[in-house]
């Protein structure tokens, strides 16, 4: 469904991704791990057009990513995204940032939209906080808002760039929650994410990226119990036992 070839990306001198191809199938949940600066969060804003990727190719179920041609639009509403800091609009309540894609950008109807986006947030565990803004709302209820709206536009695919490293540790398991109960119901979902409790838990495969390249990857409990290569095993040895 989604395929990246050969993909480099630069920052003015900084090549932050260096050829990275990959392959992400329906219904398939890949977790992306690897330090800080790797390139994790980039290849996430490459492939819904975010940031512009200078050679290789990305392609969503066959057509072309590029984010100056029509299809670009298209492309970011089948492909939703979960970012790492919420951004929700702070002066609309939490049912009007769900129901602003699908009235706005797909023309839906405003009763069919506050319908499903009250349905959604029920199902994330915000049925009493619709009125809610988010400036009243724990970072977990908003993350868990931003997933509802992610939704709203009944994507193909959702990408999470680090949904929990914003918030305090209890409010993480919150958030997981739903977004395991996406992972059981089918969502192809590809996350940058510190988790590893959920990426042993969820992830079908994983891939750990470092310098702009994909060292290592596979299914999660090869590559998170048995990492073969020696740069996977010192990150997940820091990362799972801290001095």
């Amino acid at each position: 469904m989604i395929e990246l070839k050969n993909v480099h990306k630069s920052f003015g001198r900084n090549e932050v991704l260096k050829g990275v191809s990959a392959s992400i199938c329906k219904g398939e949940v890949v977790c992306i791990i690897g330090p800080s600066g790797s390139g994790k969060s980039t290849i996430l804003r490459c492939i819904n057009g975010l940031e512009r990727y200078e050679s290789g190719e990305i392609s969503i179920d066959g057509v072309i990513v590029d984010s100056e041609k029509k299809s670009i639009g298209m492309i970011r509403t089948q492909v939703s995204m979960v970012f790492q800091k919420f951004n929700l609009f702070p002066h609309r309540t939490a049912l009007e940032n769900v129901v602003e894609g699908p009235i706005y950008v797909k023309k839906e109807s405003k009763d069919s939209a506050f319908e499903r986006g009250r349905a959604l947030l029920v199902s994330v565990g915000l049925g009493d906080k619709e009125d809610a803004y988010p400036p009243q709302l724990s970072g977990g209820q908003q993350q868990r808002v931003a997933i509802a709206r992610a939704l709203a536009m009944q994507p193909k695919a959702i990408l999470f760039d680090e949904p929990t490293s914003a918030l305090d540790p209890e409010l993480v398991g919150d958030v997981l929650s739903v977004m395991r109960k996406l992972a059981q119901s089918g969502m192809t979902m590809v996350v940058v994410t510190h988790e590893m409790g959920f990426a042993r838990e969820v992830a079908d495969r994983v891939m750990f990226i470092d310098e702009g390249v994909i060292v290592e990857e596979g299914p999660a409990a090869n590559i998170l119990n048995h990492p073969k290569h020696p740069r996977t095993k010192d990150f997940l040895r820091r990362v799972l036992h801290p001095i």
